[in-house]
């Protein structure tokens, strides 16, 4: 989950809540006072902070050669020939069923193409574009384009070229960086060489390179600023500086004219400054105010999500499917920044158990499926563990992070057919080891991942089974 683009360094821009040294000066100078920066800077936290942490997870990927995490320079696509681990620590909520390749796309200059290899029809495979507001503004895959291969174009929003010869499609990105999150299915541990060779088929080049054409003049260099860590986005001013940066990779959509110019009472937007040293104390503690506002507002939707009011199919897609619910985008950061539109994946999250408890290693718990009633899907389904706070993969002895649909046929069935799975920290014992999933000893939530999901689940039909606490 998961998940950047050299764009991203002129994320470095600050954005300036510039409102001087005084209640009286600031308003003079920005037409506001506390109580309207309070609520402005609640508004922009939670417009901005998927932006910023977007820009933290494409910096340590594609910026900053010195990180663990780090994986090409933008427009270079790299396969990571694995499933992600506990090691993976870049991106929360990672799935660990599909080897990924990551590209960051920096679509200033010119296009990239992207051209993937006939593959087999029964692997399912995807590549989800997503734009610098982390919408999902498009895909290619075994459920959008087909597995029989082809080339296609990823267009940033000034370019105004032709479809060319040998592409399949053009697809057009609002924000001039892009990432595309490439899944590849693993159908089991001995499945890993026959992925390699589907991953060494995927390649990305500039339009330029594809037609056999000289490279048009590169863009400027990006200064990238320092991101901030998940903790101090949280708080910290300098956000606001991270979110102006992105900006300027982000024409102003026509539906947001007006919240960018009320954003830009406050010194936040493309290209401005923003110096919390210029913020008298009682602005300063306004602009505070309002992001832990942000907090609270995502506390009371998080209330709604646990009560399955509202699922993750709703948080992730396209801006016109989100209708620019903010708040909504924000959350799916959180959850699970990079998530899938609901086509292309359902999520069915377990944070609570069937009896509203938050879930804790200390106890055992039950998912029982009926016979007839496994998630239903086109591609493949599995149920992954990750431990609170850091909503990571969760180490265990057995390097078990995950049950999935592959691992079917090891199940223990139940006397009529269906099948339970034990979700607890202490292995059950050999013989029901098979339906284990290993439980963290302190917090932890699953999400269940539904892979090209069929109608019944798209359309609520079925419903996740409830986790229950054992006796």
């Amino acid at each position: 989950m998961i998940v950047k683009t050299s764009v991203l360094k002129a994320l470095i821009c600050a954005t300036a809540l510039v409102i001087s040294s005084s209640i009286s000066v600031a308003h003079a100078q920005t037409g506001v006072g506390a109580s309207e920066a309070r609520a402005i800077a609640k508004e922009a936290y939670i417009y901005g902070y998927p932006m910023v942490d977007g820009y933290r997870i494409q910096h340590a990927y594609f910026v900053d050669q010195n990180n663990p995490e780090y994986k090409a320079p933008w427009n270079q696509l790299r396969n990571i020939p694995r499933v992600y681990t506990p090691d993976d620590k870049a991106v929360q909520t990672p799935n660990s069923d599909t080897p990924y390749s990551m590209l960051g796309m920096d679509l200033r200059a010119e296009p990239i193409v992207l051209t993937v290899p006939k593959i087999e029809k029964n692997r399912y495979f995807s590549i989800q574009l997503i734009d610098a507001y982390t919408f999902n503004f498009d895909y290619i895959g075994s459920r959008a384009t087909g597995n029989d291969g082809g080339s296609f174009l990823i267009a940033g929003p000034n370019w105004k070229g032709k479809t060319p010869k040998g592409v399949k499609k053009v697809i057009r990105s609002e924000t001039e960086v892009v990432l595309a999150v490439y899944r590849t299915q693993l159908f089991n541990l001995d499945d890993l060489e026959n992925v390699k060779k589907v991953q060494a088929g995927y390649s990305a080049q500039p339009l330029s390179a594809f037609l056999g054409q000289p490279a048009p003049k590169a863009a400027p260099a990006i200064d990238f600023i320092k991101p901030l860590t998940p903790n101090t986005q949280k708080t910290s001013l300098e956000f606001f500086n991270i979110l102006n940066s992105v900006l300027q990779f982000c024409p102003t959509h026509p539906s947001e004219k007006a919240l960018m110019a009320r954003f830009a009472k406050v010194g936040i937007g493309a290209g401005k400054t923003f110096n919390a040293n210029n913020l008298s104390p009682e602005v300063k503690v306004a602009v505070e105010q309002g992001m832990a506002d942000a907090w609270q507002a995502l506390a009371q939707l998080q209330k709604r999500m646990d009560a399955k009011e509202i699922t993750s199919g709703d948080l992730f897609g396209t801006r016109q499917y989100l209708k620019n619910n903010y708040l909504y985008r924000m959350a799916a950061a959180v959850v699970g920044i990079y998530g899938n539109s609901k086509l292309e994946a359902m999520y069915p999250i377990y944070t609570v158990d069937a009896d509203g408890q938050k879930l804790d290693g200390t106890n055992r718990y039950r998912v029982r499926f009926a016979p007839g009633q496994l998630p239903p899907v086109n591609a493949f389904w599995s149920l992954t563990m990750y431990e609170l706070p850091s909503s990571l993969l969760s180490a265990n002895p057995l390097n078990r992070y995950l049950l999935n649909s592959p691992m079917l046929p090891d199940f223990n069935r139940d006397g009529d057919g269906g099948v339970t799975l034990l979700v607890q920290n202490e292995n059950p014992g050999k013989d029901k080891e098979a339906n284990w999933l290993p439980a963290p000893k302190g917090p932890f939530f699953m999400a269940m991942r539904l892979y090209w999901p069929k109608d019944e689940a798209v359309k609520g039909k079925w419903t996740a089974p409830p986790l229950k606490r054992a006796q």
